[in-house]
């Protein structure tokens, strides 16, 4: 019978650690930067998703090293101002609707003016510019606009009526005046003021 014989030190054992890749400890890092970067990326805090794509790029996996850098380059074009060019007037008046529905009313005025500009007899532009003005509080303007819109378009009137936008503004003696003509004018002359 044999006696056990205590371990050796293996020197083949050795080498099979050294063989391993000196970067493998780094891929489970990778990993995570890679997944902390898709977290921000997702709720589209594109500056810092990018900062951590760049850490991911620096890993022993070259397939999550190729996803940051497909990353890298959607945060780049999504940090990019978009510069939006338009020409005419249903172009400028389009888009100064979408601004309104995005409540960024300075930008949707500028743009609704100048739809204005290119095309003075519009109606549906004056009374988009009209809600625009005021959203932002000129009243005295959005009346006369209004009042051009409804001149050029009887129609808007109504409209105007039912535009949640307006109702803040339809108890008003300008707005109600060009809203509700025909009570303006049933109201016996004493109560007029009320």
């Amino acid at each position: 019978m044999t006696k056990p014989q205590a371990p050796r030190n293996n020197t083949n054992s050795g080498r099979a650690r050294q063989a391993e890749p000196p970067h493998a400890a780094h891929v489970p890092t990778q990993l995570a930067a890679f997944d902390a970067a898709i977290k921000l990326f997702h709720a589209r805090q594109f500056t810092e998703a990018r900062v951590i794509f760049q850490q991911a790029t620096e890993g022993a996996e070259r397939d999550v090293a190729q996803r940051a850098q497909l990353h890298i380059a959607m945060c780049d074009r999504r940090l990019q101002p978009t510069a939006v060019t338009l020409g005419s007037a249903e172009e400028y008046y389009t888009y100064g609707v979408a601004l309104i529905n995005a409540r960024s009313i300075t930008e949707a005025r500028t743009h609704l003016e100048k739809a204005l500009a290119i095309a003075p007899g519009s109606e549906h532009i004056h009374y988009a510019l009209a809600l625009a003005q005021a959203l932002a509080g000129d009243v005295a303007n959005a009346q006369v606009n209004l009042r051009r819109a409804i001149e050029l378009e009887p129609r808007n009137r109504l409209i105007a009526r039912q535009d949640a936008d307006f109702a803040p503004l339809a108890q008003q003696a300008p707005f109600r005046s060009l809203l509700y003509p025909d009570k303006l004018l049933a109201t016996p002359r004493g109560r007029r003021n009320e």
